[in-house]
């Protein structure tokens, strides 16, 4: 795997963690259509502001299930901080909503580095700082990772059966990485999928784990963030069950990534990447099978 060297895995060193995870719900009273009270679920979104040595650098909107790990991946994949060896702590404080991380030398030239942003599609608070786009082209992808239809289907299948908030509460993103066999390693949810994303890049420089051999799943779209973060990762293959935009395609076209769209029981739609995915034809019924409705009748 050739990625750009900020992100080669190490597990030598591990900063010093707080451990601040928060009430992912919150139960508030609801009234239906017919005056009907209840009490539901809904995601506890709160800022998590974050400070580097005492300068402000951008307020995340999060559920708070993995703020050390998203706050270490936001500053991973906005290239803030090169090796994790450069931060010597990361504390979390709800009560004051903020982040304090700590580094060893600085992060040179921050002001420029954080004043050029690009504003993404993703919800919440996405954004790419500018510098970024300029290092797509140097990320390369092994060219010789397979995936194996099967995997994609017992992918889509453990995200379908996985507890999460999603199913008591709604109105949040998850993501997974998973093992080219398909075993799930880390499942992320958060109001934001960059913030998913950003806290399973935090989880895998911490573990010291290499993204070359594994899968990437959002139930996000496939945005041009996305796309960027998961090769930023090393990550060869994106799966998501929503669709893609324009410029995520391009970008995983430019980087050799394969992207898999609209994955949805035995669906799906490959759009980049196509000499990757090892195709399983005798796991579907054939096309002249009788066609069965999934309504009643």
């Amino acid at each position: 795997m050739n990625c750009p060297e900020p992100f080669q895995a190490t597990a030598r060193y591990r900063p010093q963690l707080s451990d601040a995870r928060a009430s992912l719900t919150q139960e508030v009273t609801a009234m239906d259509e017919r005056g009907r009270v209840s009490s539901i679920h809904i995601p506890a979104e709160r800022p998590l502001t974050v400070y580097v040595d005492k300068r402000e650098i951008v307020t995340l909107m999060t559920l708070g299930g993995a703020p050390e790990a998203l706050t270490l991946g936001y500053l991973r994949n906005q290239r803030l901080v090169r090796t994790l060896e450069d931060i010597v702590s990361i504390q979390v404080d709800w009560s004051v909503d903020a982040v304090a991380v700590v580094t060893r030398n600085g992060i040179a030239d921050v002001e420029e580095r954080t004043a050029k942003k690009v504003v993404t599609t993703g919800c919440g608070q996405g954004s790419v700082f500018g510098g970024l786009m300029d290092e797509v082209e140097r990320i390369t992808l092994p060219q010789d990772a397979r995936l194996p239809q099967s995997v994609v289907y017992r992918i889509v299948e453990l995200i379908r059966t996985q507890q999460s908030v999603y199913k008591q509460a709604g109105s949040v993103h998850g993501c997974a990485l998973f093992s080219r066999e398909g075993e799930l390693l880390y499942f992320v949810e958060d109001v934001g999928r960059h913030n998913a994303v950003d806290a399973i890049a935090g989880l895998m420089w911490l573990d010291g784990m290499e993204g070359g051999d594994k899968v990437f799943y959002t139930t996000g779209r496939l945005t041009s963030e996305m796309v960027i973060k998961g090769a930023q990762m090393g990550i060869p293959f994106l799966l998501s069950r929503s669709g893609t935009t324009q410029m995520g395609h391009m970008v995983a076209q430019r980087v050799g990534m394969s992207l898999l769209a609209r994955c949805s029981g035995k669906h799906f739609l490959l759009l980049a990447g196509h000499e990757r995915l090892v195709f399983e034809p005798e796991l579907l019924e054939p096309l002249n099978a009788p066609y069965h409705s999934a309504r009643p009748a």
